[in-house]
């Protein structure tokens, strides 16, 4: 079995468009500024369209999106990101989770779950939780597991929960997709591991989500938030688990964070063996996409 799995996040769509007043109660007023001031001129949609042509030429057998798809979580944002995600492939070909920027009212957050539905469906022989996260896909010998880490926070705070009732449904989805012999694969906004991310920006329930893994297991954890790529390790059932982070797909080269990058996994079964590799893909000053790696992040022997 070979599995390419490719990995973006952190679009956040623009421009915003243009709000009424009512629109920018609570939150929106903060976050709305920020988009002016700050966050319009370190994304471009020009560079989130290269990112997307060079996702398609790759050919990957699935494609993960994990949040933060709009900026203030605007109707308007909401149904202009739903057309987007729909130029990187089917809802058969792409699994959505959302992240903070997706739940920052909670009008958005039910929202976001109805639009986005179609990317979440799930292949659980059980029903999900209410708000239909965790969610299970099967893809050629892979179990693919989302979680929703997005809740609405105070201004300036952009932590996420995953909650008792996604933590319990996780265990089982690890549990039942590894009895199936399924490569698992767990994706989420959030940094899931403890020390993941600063004091407020964090997951509030990371050393619940470790225990998990600990007890249960999984293959590969990635997510987004961070806007860098990075690479932990956390404690398994067999052993160190790889938690990925990934840039965000719009950055501009020369901003205050990384340039605009995706993340290719090859998940390949070698006999009785797993091993997982890494290629990350991401724009260089003169805007053209290069390559690091491929690195192996982990390999599973039984």
């Amino acid at each position: 079995m070979s599995f390419l799995l490719a990995h973006l996040s952190d679009a956040h769509i623009g421009p915003i468009p243009r709000p009424n007043l009512a629109e920018l109660l609570g939150k929106r007023v903060t976050g709305y500024v920020n988009w002016l001031y700050k966050r319009a001129g370190q994304h471009d949609m020009g560079v989130l369209a290269t990112l997307v042509a060079d996702i398609r030429s790759q050919t990957p057998d699935h494609v993960l999106m994990t949040g933060d798809i709009v900026n203030i979580g605007l109707p308007a944002e909401i149904a202009l990101a739903k057309d987007w995600l729909a130029t990187l492939g089917s809802p058969e070909e792409v699994s959505f989770t959302p992240g903070n920027h997706d739940a920052y009212v909670a009008d958005a957050t039910t929202l976001v779950h109805e639009v986005f539905a179609p990317w979440t469906t799930s292949e659980t022989k059980s029903e999900p939780p209410a708000t239909g996260f965790p969610f299970l896909r099967r893809r050629d010998g892979v179990a693919l597991i989302g979680l929703d880490s997005g809740v609405p926070t105070a201004p300036f705070v952009a932590s996420g929960r995953l909650g008792e009732a996604q933590l319990a449904a996780l265990g089982d989805l690890l549990a039942g997709a590894k009895a199936e012999g399924l490569a698992r694969v767990v994706f989420l906004h959030h940094p899931p591991h403890v020390g993941g991310a600063r004091i407020l920006r964090g997951l509030e329930d990371a050393a619940a989500f470790e225990a998990v893994i600990a007890r249960h297991g999984a293959e590969l954890i990635v997510h987004g938030h961070n806007h860098k790529p990075s690479v932990a390790h956390i404690a398994g059932l067999s052993g160190p688990t790889p938690v990925v982070g990934v840039a965000s797909a719009s950055a501009r080269p020369g901003g205050h964070y990384p340039a605009a990058a995706y993340n290719l996994y090859a998940i390949e079964r070698e006999g009785e063996a797993l091993r997982v590799t890494l290629r990350l893909r991401a724009l260089n000053e003169a805007g053209e996409i290069v390559e690091e790696g491929p690195r192996e992040i982990a390999y599973w022997a039984k």
